[in-house]
């Protein structure tokens, strides 16, 4: 068919994605209520224009509600909730003090808030904790609001597709049927470089005092006396963070690789050297914290890690004992359906919930305020789930109905072999719209999955360039940047902000797009 004759078919299949765009980006919806809209349009046209059955437009609605509450909404109450218990039982306040006592050199304590301590968060928790966290927690030391979150933005990016213990990989992965595992270690080759990118970044953003009118320092004074930290946080998140993903997969990836950055952070800041007066703050060391103050703070987040680490394939005896305890189920009636796995013990959400408890009875809550803090956490998520199952059925109705095929097949008229010069930008597009990046997999994944069959190209590294682009536009999302300017109690200056993040978010996406194209063309 010729670019003409495509064109009709991807301007209607686009037409759910647009609505999205102008809900979120002009009308100012919520996401739920934008994503609802989406899903209405894309049934809608799957029951004229490409004249499905209603009974088959109902099942894949259904198999989209289903994959989206078991497991996806699972994990995001699960790790909402240990987050939230932590906040009530002040465990929160004890690890944050423990993380900014290790340095008075403003660019490191940018570096262990935002990077190390927020890339944790982003593993443990996401939903924008990441961001808000760490950047409250500058501002209570003395950095202008606006460079507080400018910082936390710069740093949360490339995490994204790791956030929420991997629910976007995962997500992504159930979506196209692909392995997880080898998804994650795809993604993690493709963002090993941006791990170590980062940090010097913070660096140099951290050494600008913030004031109106005050010099900004170059790049090579910025980086004076701290360069070698700042490649020690980056290296030492990376390499732990492609370890993991390969042999673990998803859900641990950042966590691990951010702890290992962590401890790398804090063991070189804390050696004896002069701090240049023009980067020295003047931090509260508060009250000191005991071995045992700490592991119960942190006790929530070890059960976790413990947990999924040996619940994972790196134990097989016990992998494969809870392995069968699941159910698969077809679901869609029409042709060609997808087998549905749902797993009921070994899925991270069961574990992370059990974790939390157990965390939460050390850290001295009684049932009852646990039981509080869970009905909370579910009042607080239920915007997030219904957006989850609203994307996600509206991306299983797009997929049956041929509207993925049909937007694929267009860029690949367009584009050609260059399509992987685009594959990043369109999942930026995705998580500057939606703020997520579990919502711009589920979007995109069909559609960079069908391009790749269609030119022969690996469909791993097609899948996680999607999500490599997650860590370009989140960086710039109106949500992200929302939540935030929120968390340091300021409002008005989003378009300050913007205009700062904007350059460093494009230049990400130019080098991500040169990355992709480069892949595709050796593999």
């Amino acid at each position: 068919m010729s670019i003409a004759e495509l064109a009709v078919p991807f301007a209607l299949a686009l037409l759910p994605i647009i609505w999205l765009i102008v809900a979120l980006v002009a009308l100012h919806l919520p996401a739920w209520k934008a994503a609802l809209g989406s899903f209405a349009i894309s049934c809608v046209l799957a029951l004229t224009w490409w004249g499905m059955p209603v009974v088959e437009v109902a099942s894949a609605s259904l198999e989209g509600f289903l994959m989206a509450l078991w497991p996806i909404v699972l994990v995001i109450i699960a790790a909402v909730f240990t987050y939230n218990l932590c906040v009530r039982t002040g465990a929160m306040d004890v690890i944050g003090s423990m993380i900014t006592s290790l340095s008075c050199d403003r660019r490191v304590l940018a570096l262990l808030a935002a990077w190390c301590f927020g890339g944790f968060m982003e593993g443990m928790s996401g939903f924008g904790t990441a961001v808000a966290i760490p950047a409250g927690m500058l501002a209570a030391l003395g950095f202008p609001p606006l460079q507080a979150v400018l910082i936390c933005l710069v740093a949360n990016g490339v995490p994204t597709c790791f956030g929420s213990v991997g629910v976007p990989t995962v997500s992504l992965a159930g979506l196209t049927g692909l392995d997880p595992i080898r998804l994650a270690f795809t993604e993690m080759l493709q963002l090993a470089p941006f791990f170590v990118i980062v940090p010097f970044i913070i660096v140099v953003l951290a050494a600008q005092t913030g004031a109106e009118g005050a010099p900004k320092p170059g790049i090579a004074s910025a980086l004076r006396g701290v360069w070698h930290i700042a490649l020690a946080s980056g290296v030492a998140y990376a390499l732990p963070s492609v370890a993991v993903a390969a042999f673990v997969g998803p859900e641990l990836a950042v966590v691990v690789g951010s702890l290992c950055s962590l401890v790398a952070t804090a063991l070189l800041a804390r050696r004896p050297a002069a701090i240049e007066e023009a980067y020295r703050m003047e931090v509260d060391a508060g009250e000191a914290v005991t071995v045992a103050g700490a592991l119960r703070a942190w006790s929530c987040f070890i059960f976790i890690f413990v947990l999924l680490m040996g619940t994972s394939n790196l134990l097989p005896a016990v992998h494969d004992v809870l392995a069968p305890l699941a159910s698969s189920v077809t679901i869609f009636t029409g042709e060609n359906p997808s087998t549905v796995t749902f797993t009921w013990v070994n899925t991270p959400g069961v574990w992370i919930f059990i974790a939390a408890f157990a965390g939460g009875l050390i850290q001295g809550a009684s049932l009852r305020q646990m039981g509080e803090v869970l009905v909370a956490t579910v009042r607080q998520m239920l915007p997030t789930a219904a957006t989850m199952l609203a994307v996600l059925g509206c991306a299983k109705v797009m997929g049956y109905a041929g509207m993925i095929g049909a937007i694929s097949s267009f860029c690949i008229a367009v584009t050609g072999a260059c399509f992987p010069l685009m594959a990043p930008v369109i999942g930026a597009v995705g998580a500057f719209v939606t703020g997520s990046g579990t919502s711009s997999g589920l979007l995109f994944g069909s559609v960079q999955q069908q391009a790749a069959e269609a030119l022969g190209m690996d469909p791993y590294w097609m899948m996680a360039l999607n999500s490599l682009g997650v860590g370009a536009g989140k960086m710039i999302s109106p949500q992200t940047l929302a939540i935030g300017m929120a968390s340091v109690k300021v409002v008005g200056i989003e378009g300050k902000l913007l205009a700062r993040v904007l350059p460093i978010a494009l230049a990400f996406m130019v080098l991500m797009a040169v990355l992709g194209m480069a892949g595709a063309v050796l593999l």
